[in-house]
């Protein structure tokens, strides 16, 4: 298992599209999840005697929408080699700017042997009906994320 938080002690402004960035608290010492301190990309290897490695990526943070934002619904999602995952997607919908509210997801990561997946967690539209505009950024706070090797 290994451990990340997001980076510094205040909310960590992100923009559409673009993965939250993390420090590790409890890196991964067996080589099977390799991460850069202050980035927001993690690499799982498929460091196995089987066909495969399997990862559980579980995410969960506090975000608003900043003062000059507009009120629309905010979406995070874990992305697997830059494709966001569909069945990760959080949304939530805050009454207004600057209304902190949860968001959690996760999933289930299988890597064949011998290869390496890069794994991130990202700001998407939160927005279905394809009329409104997402916001252009959010703010996160208290994001911790845990990769945890299940097979």
């Amino acid at each position: 298992m290994a451990e990340f938080v997001g980076v510094g002690s205040a909310a960590q402004n992100v923009s559409l599209n673009n993965p939250i960035l993390f420090d590790a608290t409890i890196p991964c010492n067996k080589g099977c999840v390799f991460h850069e301190d202050g980035t927001g990309n993690f690499i799982l290897r498929g460091l196995t005697n089987n066909c495969f490695a399997r990862y559980q990526v579980v995410f969960q943070a506090n975000a608003q929408i900043p003062t000059d934002g507009e009120v629309t619904p905010v979406g995070i999602a874990i992305a697997v080699n830059g494709e966001t995952r569909p069945s990760s997607l959080a949304i939530y919908t805050p009454a207004a700017v600057e209304e902190y509210g949860l968001l959690a997801c996760t999933a289930i990561i299988t890597v064949p042997k011998g290869c390496c997946f890069n794994v991130s967690v990202r700001y998407v539209s939160g927005v279905t009906d394809g009329t409104t505009v997402p916001t252009p950024t959010i703010d996160v706070a208290n994001s911790n994320l845990t990769i945890s090797r299940i097979a």
